[in-house]
């Protein structure tokens, strides 16, 4: 037997009704310093430079994400998807 509910709530509700935390301020703190270090960037390269220091994961995050949006890119252009 297959029972199916569907539950029309804003993510907002959902996180309250499933216990989890409102992260919503370390969300607004963590966009505010990532846009507040945009003032003064003058280059490419300091602007890789600062998304590596904000990235969860540093370098290697950096590295896999970059791995994903290829992915993306090539199975979008129905290239190889190495």
């Amino acid at each position: 037997m297959k029972v199916t509910v569907d539950v029309d709530c804003t993510p907002a509700e959902a996180r309250s009704f499933l216990g989890l935390p409102d992260v919503t301020p370390i969300h607004d703190k963590y966009i505010k310093t990532m846009l507040d270090g945009f003032d003064g960037v003058a280059n490419v390269e300091q602007m890789e430079t600062m998304f590596k220091s904000f990235s969860p994961m540093g370098d290697a995050g950096m590295r896999l994400f970059q791995q994903m949006m290829n992915m993306g890119l090539a199975g979008m252009a129905g290239g190889d998807k190495k």
